[in-house]
């Protein structure tokens, strides 16, 4: 395809992008009535990996050893977000989830002071007093207390943050697509041991088709098909459309939960879940659309 035409395909890629990831939330909700939390996850980044390893074979002529502990490097902080989120997926409703989740956007600034000594600048401390509002408004209850599963989810926020600052310094000289296929295979591998240590294999429930389609959905689109077409959408479209149109993921993933998960969000969780978005969108973009158009 002619660059024109990629240009045309990338902002609808992106909003699929975020459209997939963001129906996943009740997706995974359904599938964890069926399965446990390891082996959703094992089977999911299993499945990721080798399609995206098909996907991209001639990207493995750049294959070199360090792959290796640059993907189980990634891949464990990947699993580590993911099994908390899904754990508190289990507790929370999921249009939290995904709203909550979304929280890592806004802290990837602050953990990559951290590590790279780069200072925030006014637009991430607006960001993070922002998202802190909206997480009060979404997550409190009346006597001021956080519940169980949306504490964890704002844990797995802090996961997803420490994940794209090791993404950023383990990455650089390396085919990212490569690097993601170890990503996957890793994050693959230490749900295939947390499973095998803490549950039981759910050989009964893989042979029902109430649990094989979610588990496809997740496997095939949320994690193979979604971030192809981050990369190709990104690669096509300024940064601060994409990170605005990814940053939907949060709304969709409220839309869906409303539409087909049967979710009741109040006037206050809206505020929060707006307010949030309001954050993630000025620390992902400082605005810079707007500054254009003026």
């Amino acid at each position: 395809m002619g660059e024109k035409t990629m240009r045309k395909l990338a902002k609808p890629m992106l909003f699929l992008a975020a459209f997939i990831w963001g129906s996943s939330f009740f997706i995974m909700k359904d599938a964890l009535d069926q399965l446990p939390v390891q082996y959703l996850l094992a089977i999911r980044f299993t499945a990721g990996a080798a399609l995206l390893g098909l996907l991209c074979w001639k990207k493995w002529r750049t294959f070199t050893p360090d792959y290796l502990w640059r993907g189980a490097v990634i891949g464990g902080m990947l699993y580590t977000a993911y099994a908390i989120q899904t754990y508190g997926l289990a507790l929370t409703t999921p249009s939290k989830n995904a709203f909550l989740t979304a929280v890592y956007c806004v802290l990837v600034p602050f953990l990559y002071w951290a590590f790279a000594r780069v200072r925030p600048d006014r637009y991430n401390v607006l960001a993070a007093l922002l998202c802190v509002t909206g997480v009060g408004l979404v997550s409190l209850t009346g006597d001021l207390t956080v519940n169980p599963g949306d504490g964890l989810t704002l844990l797995c926020a802090i996961f997803y943050a420490m994940h794209i600052v090791s993404v950023a310094k383990v990455s650089p000289g390396k085919d990212i697509y490569l690097l993601t296929v170890f990503q996957f295979a890793f994050a693959g591998l230490f749900a295939w041991i947390g499973g095998a240590l803490t549950e039981a294999f759910p050989a009964p429930a893989l042979t029902k088709p109430e649990v094989l389609l979610p588990l496809a959905y997740l496997a095939v689109m949320a994690t193979t098909v979604a971030l192809l077409f981050q990369n190709v959408g990104q690669v096509w479209s300024d940064p601060a459309s994409a990170s605005v149109i990814l940053s939907l993921e949060s709304v969709f993933g409220v839309l869906c939960s409303v539409l087909f998960a049967g979710d009741q969000v109040s006037g206050r969780m809206l505020a929060g879940f707006a307010l949030i978005f309001v954050a993630v969108v000025c620390s992902e973009t400082k605005f810079s659309f707007l500054r254009k158009n003026s």
